[in-house]
């Protein structure tokens, strides 16, 4: 009986030595690592880890001072303040963890170079073309990765619209002579960050691991040579980001950090019901919104699947603006697209755009406010002035409002001007916006109908958009596959057939857009269309930075023109079916009479004289330089 007691104790203290021993395994630094040289000092690190919050740590290496420590709620998170000064030199250091027993851990964390200087990273302009890619549905370009064992969804069915299709990394790199050759010159991919959901895990927004590419679209390597493979073909990288929510199978959810690290922590824990989001953006803005619209708005669950992030928790608020800042350095961006930009605590959004853009002068933020009012688009861009006073810091939003006036004035016919006023007045607004070049234009994109199918089918209204989207005084977006005119008819709005496959990027696709096998005369007419209008955008500093001056509409013809110098670009929309003379006369002022203009598509010339005659319904696109 004593020997058994013995033992027991023996055993216990086994036992005892062995869960120290686990709680000195660290699960988590994140940031994964850091830089030396940004003009905020201060460096937040969350640590988890088993019992990790009854353990004191240490850091002794020049230049980085441990400043303070915070536990969480949890006790396996501590959070570490660093201060990182100026001319600490880059390369590792050991953060000591000393236990209960008092043995020790070491966690040796790297701080990097920086490879450019801040003011070298250049966002997305006027200039560019954004070309907007569901990475899943572009191109297979690794079948090994198709599914990874151990993730949770293993869907891999191209005939099922929200399984998992097989499109990757790869696929872009592969496909990038395509894009840039089209006359883009930037690329925008949906999340491609760990989305590790039961279902419908395609798309990327439930994001589950912040720090960590989804291996089904590849590995961080892979990413990183993404990026520096765009950047040596003269294009920009823009990362698509989600600050309001991260997915409910994100790893953290499991063991949250604090008591308040998202929004209805205890519903959610004790498994009450969830408050769902009110979708009222108008909250952010209205003076006469009520408190619970408001709470609603910012702090309801977009959906049950995707946790509401607490920006207010400031060690959230720091984690979520660092892991910004953290990608922006590791891919050398050209820009972020901010998903869902109302969603979040507004304040916080403020401290969030301009931590970056203090880090980066010169860079690119755009925010998705998907409203049809242009007072709500404006008043989330910097300079605008505000009656609340609200700075937001953000230099681009997307322009939702101007996207459905060009679907308006395109397929409403009044007598008049068949409904190109709607495109008109449209454009009208751009007085409210503090930098309306700046604000980000598009047809269509990952959330809704192609414009193919928004205009019925009709490939020269198709054509006519595209223009409008490229020749206004905008950053345009196209959408892949728009350029072949891919539609979502058959079940217009569903989200799994608006993300449709590329044609040719599967092995053994009959159809191939990449080389033009199988595409019928409409679509190559406008892939061709496309491909001109964007080429000749990229040296047109008319349209990327020119005076705008348009004419009302006019028996179903609208007339803009954009000049810069001895440049002048002019867009013709005709509604008419039937041929129609445009009298020139009316446009005197712009002082092209008797000058000779090259009509970018056809590239024939004409003369700036007496009524022209136009044939046929669509688009034309004049330009001085010959």
């Amino acid at each position: 009986m004593e020997y058994d007691f013995k033992r027991l104790i023996i055993l216990g203290q086994i036992f005892l030595l062995m869960s120290l021993g686990a709680s000195a395994q660290i699960e988590r630094v994140e940031p994964l690592n850091w830089w030396v040289g940004f003009e905020n000092n201060d460096l937040q690190l969350l640590v988890k880890g088993n019992n990790i919050s009854n353990a004191i740590p240490s850091v002794s290496h020049d230049g980085v001072h441990l400043m303070s420590i915070q536990k969480g709620t949890s006790p396996n998170y501590l959070f570490l303040n660093l201060n990182i000064h100026a001319e600490t030199k880059p390369g590792a250091f050991d953060i000591v963890f000393e236990q209960e027993n008092k043995e020790t851990i070491r966690y040796s964390y790297t701080l990097n170079a920086r490879k450019k200087e801040a003011d070298a990273y250049e966002g997305f302009n006027s200039s560019d073309a954004i070309y907007l890619i569901t990475p899943d549905r572009f191109a297979n370009g690794n079948v090994i990765n198709d599914q990874v064992t151990g993730l949770k969804d293993q869907t891999l069915n191209r005939a099922q619209d929200y399984y998992r299709h097989g499109g990757d990394i790869r696929g872009m790199i592969n496909h990038l002579d395509y894009i840039k050759d089209m006359g883009f010159t930037t690329i925008w991919p949906t999340p491609l960050l760990t989305n590790d959901m039961s279902e419908s895990s395609y798309h990327g927004y439930a994001i589950t691991d912040f720090y960590q590419v989804d291996p089904r679209f590849g590995t961080l390597d892979a990413y990183k040579e993404l990026a520096q493979k765009i950047k040596e073909n003269g294009m920009k990288l823009v990362m698509d980001q989600v600050a309001n929510h991260c997915g409910i199978e994100h790893w953290w959810m499991k063991d949250l950090p604090f008591n308040d690290w998202i929004n209805q922590q205890e519903s959610f824990l004790n498994k009450n019901e969830i408050l769902k989001s009110n979708h009222r953006r108008t909250a952010n803005q209205d003076m006469y919104a009520s408190k619970l619209d408001k709470q609603q708005l910012n702090d309801g669950w977009f959906v049950d699947s995707m946790p509401d992030l607490n920006q207010k928790n400031p060690f959230m608020a720091t984690y979520i603006i660092q892991n910004s800042i953290w990608w922006i350095e590791t891919l050398e961006l050209g820009g972020i697209r901010q998903d869902t930009y109302p969603y979040p605590d507004k304040e916080f959004m403020s401290d969030w755009a301009g931590a970056i853009m203090k880090e980066y002068p010169n860079f690119s933020i755009v925010g998705e406010e998907w409203s049809m009012n242009p007072l709500l688009v404006g008043y989330w861009q910097t300079g605008a002035k505000n009656k609340d006073g609200y700075e937001s810091n953000l230099r681009s939003t997307m322009d939702f409002p101007m996207q459905n006036n060009i679907v308006a004035a395109l397929n409403e016919n009044e007598e008049w001007d068949k409904g190109l006023v709607k495109l008109y007045e449209g454009l009208a607004n751009d007085f409210h916006y503090a930098t309306p070049e700046d604000i980000m234009i598009f047809a269509d994109n990952h959330d809704m109908s192609r414009i193919h199918t928004q205009l019925n089918e009709d490939y020269v209204k198709t054509k006519m958009a595209l223009a409008s989207v490229l020749l206004l005084p905008r950053v345009p977006q196209i959408y892949y596959g728009t350029e072949v005119l891919l539609s979502d008819a058959e079940k217009p709005g569903d989200h799994g057939l608006i993300r449709t496959d590329f044609p040719g990027g599967w092995l053994n696709d009959t159809v191939n857009a990449f080389t033009g096998e199988g595409l019928t005369d409409e679509q190559k007419d406008v892939q061709n269309f496309l491909k001109k209008v964007l080429n000749y955008r990229k040296g047109s500093k008319a349209i990327h930075n020119g005076k705008t001056i348009h004419f009302a509409p006019e028996n179903g013809i609208y007339v803009l023109f954009r000049m810069d110098g001895d440049e002048t670009v002019v867009m013709i929309l005709n509604k008419n079916e039937n041929p129609i003379e445009l009298d020139l006369k009316r446009f005197i002022e712009m002082g092209l009479d008797d000058k000779t203009l090259k009509n970018i598509i056809s590239e024939d010339s004409i003369t700036w004289k007496g009524p022209l005659k136009i044939n046929d319904r669509g688009v034309i696109l004049l330009t001085t330089k010959l």
